[in-house]
């Protein structure tokens, strides 16, 4: 479980993969081929962003770069209590879809370009799909809102 309360500020040592302005971590592991994984949210007023990253993402700094779904590296769902929407390069779309469930599914499919985001419940509803070219491994990532937290189920 990934949990930002906004208060405690950790006292670990700079690392070269570790953001250091936003609240963001980026999974170790790439998913390769078809890979489909789910996990719950919890989030307080700015909810969290579910992305899929390059490795090669900026860490450091406060730009644009190092952020997910504002750069051509990352793409981002935001889940909050009131809305979704999807962010690549730094355009928002804001979904018709209503948030219903706390149980995401994100389904990426690498030599096709899909990337599939789902609410999970006792159905499985589409969120968003986005048709690309990938052209690096990808990294499931998470930035957290304050107040918020994400489990992988």
């Amino acid at each position: 479980m990934i949990t930002y309360t906004g208060v405690t500020v950790q006292p670990y040592p700079d690392h070269p993969e570790r953001f250091d302005v936003y609240q963001q971590v980026l999974c170790r592991e790439s998913v390769c081929g078809r890979c489909y994984w789910e996990l719950e949210w919890r989030g307080g007023e700015n909810g969290v962003r579910i992305s899929v990253s390059y490795k090669t993402i900026s860490r450091k700094g406060s730009s644009k770069e190092c952020w997910f779904g504002r750069n051509d590296k990352s793409w981002g769902l935001l889940c909050s209590v009131s809305k979704y929407s999807f962010m690549h390069s730094s355009i928002e779309t804001d979904l018709p879809v209503k948030p219903i469930s706390s149980r995401i599914g994100v389904f990426v499919d690498h030599s096709a370009g899909t990337l599939s985001f789902y609410s999970v419940s006792d159905t499985m509803n589409l969120i968003h799909t986005v048709q690309t070219t990938f052209t690096q491994p990808l990294y499931p990532g998470f930035a957290l809102g304050s107040g918020s937290s994400v489990k992988l189920c």
